[in-house]
């Protein structure tokens, strides 16, 4: 593979392991140089033994389609993102910065809206956000905090630092993905880690159950925890299943739940009801109770937003916590932050303009050519303009939703997002672009994961990262490079690595 490596070139973006052509970057010398002395058929055999392994574990996604719903192996690449700890260490605490005003935020919007009165937002942004609940004016959860799991999208740019792209505090998924690509990268490449100091991350169920039984109303030694699931047909059931079953909590579904005269929650199981105090739900506001919401949905409980508002039952994340998720709210982070904590934000946002405001418009609709459009309340990559890969006639539509509604848009700059070595085609390592979702998790205490999920877009030029749009993923390695241990890995030959995997070379 030496040549191949020889003839890397990330072609003027900033690259996660290459600094220049040849020439890896400190966190990631050992790698390269271990990839280096693979051959293109060690390459391979690691590829399929991946591949075999997240298909016999049943690692899967749902991508929807108008043919119908169609399970896919989960994407993975085998050549992992590595980032040095001094500089995730410094990330990391940004993150915590930004849930913690988040948090603050979120509470004030449903008690006293201080920000609102003191004018850093302007009322109408509240008013006309799709997912502020008036059914949660008044309430205040544990600790004063709503939303509990956060996934927040960084991307590195030219400059090679972080930034963030956006905030997901409704129902953000994809952890199960960051744990299930170490478990397998681990079977890819041990003597890798036998090597190389990589920060562990399979501490986050752990840390999750601690967080949720932090949250219980009953002081009790082993609080009942559920996760709330859709159920089998949700693009993420994997990963409902996959954190129950590590945490050794209860997986159910609306219809496993009943609440009572007493305000309570219960769970109906073969010995009878039991009382429910914590339920980790991954269903959208509008599906959980059909006693305030959507009166005919059959996914949530009835009577659970009356548990919830009565301190019966803990809810994470917390309804309306969807509201800091607007994409418009999220302009204003850097002064929300400033506003709470006063201090400065220490993760920036990426440049956004605000199409409500008429002279940050006229700018995007004369510039959507070079701009990122998206919808304030859309996720997965659905509902955006990508200007310099767009068509005329996409973006004359995309002038007509701005200007019918311009409070619902922003645009940004189309970055320039760095790259990772990716294995594409007969084994050849190519640069694609990619992002970051860490996930950091708040309750009586703070704790952000050591990496997180690395999308990649698979596609040569293309910045969409969503798996649900063809994009793929990579471990994420946090390396401390202080902490080395100083022995170069040193690759199995692809005989010995296949047998290892109970399979023969061919």
């Amino acid at each position: 593979m030496q040549q191949y490596w020889k003839d890397y070139d990330p072609a003027g973006f900033y690259d996660e392991l290459i600094s220049t052509p040849g020439n890896a970057r400190l966190p990631a010398k050992k790698l390269i140089s271990y990839l280096k002395s693979l051959s293109p058929e060690d390459v391979d055999v690691r590829r399929n033994a991946a591949e075999s392994t997240i298909q016999a574990m049943g690692v899967t996604f749902t991508v929807y389609t108008d043919e119908g719903n169609i399970d896919r192996s989960w994407p993975l690449d085998i050549i992992p993102r590595v980032i040095a700890k001094k500089q995730w260490d410094v990330a990391a605490k940004g993150l915590e910065q930004r849930l913690q005003a988040l948090n603050m935020f979120i509470d004030d919007l449903y008690h006293d809206q201080k920000i609102i009165k003191d004018g850093v937002i302007p009322e109408f942004v509240l008013k006309q956000s799709a997912n502020y609940r008036k059914e949660c004016e008044g309430v205040s959860p544990a600790h004063g905090v709503w939303a509990h799991i956060c996934g927040t999208d960084l991307v590195r740019a030219g400059d090679g630092e972080f930034y963030v792209l956006e905030d997901n505090l409704r129902v953000p998924s994809g952890v199960s993905y960051m744990l299930e690509n170490r478990s397998i990268m681990k079977r890819v490449f041990p003597e890798v880690f036998e090597s190389v100091d990589i920060a562990p991350i399979g501490d986050y169920p752990a840390r999750l159950f601690d967080t949720l039984s932090a949250l219980a109303p009953r002081k009790q030694k082993k609080p009942v925890i559920a996760v709330l699931t859709p159920g089998i047909f949700n693009s993420a059931y994997f990963e409902h299943a996959f954190l129950a079953q590590q945490m050794g909590v209860e997986l159910v579904e609306g219809s496993d739940l009943v609440v009572a005269d007493d305000d309570c929650v219960y769970m109906k199981t073969v010995a009878g009801l039991e009382m429910v105090d914590v339920i980790y739900r991954r269903i959208d506001d509008l599906f959980l109770d059909p006693e305030v919401f959507h009166k005919d949905s059959v996914l949530g409980v009835p009577g659970l937003m009356r548990a919830w508002r009565a301190g019966k039952v803990a809810l994470a994340n917390a309804p309306g916590a969807g509201v800091a998720d607007d994409k418009v709210v999220y302009a204003y982070v850097p002064q929300v932050i400033k506003y709470y904590l006063d201090q400065d934000p220490i993760i920036p946002n990426v440049e956004t303009f605000l199409c409500y405001e008429d002279k940050q418009r006229e700018y995007v609709l004369a510039n959507l050519d070079k701009l990122v459009v998206k919808p304030a309340n859309e996720s997965g990559g659905y509902g955006m303009l990508v200007g310099p890969h767009s068509t005329k006639k996409e973006r004359e539509t995309f002038a007509g939703l701005i200007k019918a509604n311009p409070r619902n848009y922003i645009a940004q700059p189309t970055l320039d997002l760095s790259t990772a070595p990716t294995i594409i085609g007969k084994c050849t390592p190519e640069p694609r672009h990619l992002d970051l979702r860490p996930f950091i998790l708040q309750g009586k205490s703070t704790y952000v994961t050591t990496g997180g999920l690395t999308r990649v877009a698979m596609k040569k030029g293309s910045l969409v990262v969503n798996s649900s749009q063809g994009g793929g993923s990579k471990d994420t390695w946090i390396v401390d490079t202080e902490g080395d241990k100083g022995v170069a890995p040193k690759a199995n030959t692809a005989k010995s690595q296949a047998q290892s995997q109970g399979g023969e070379t061919k």
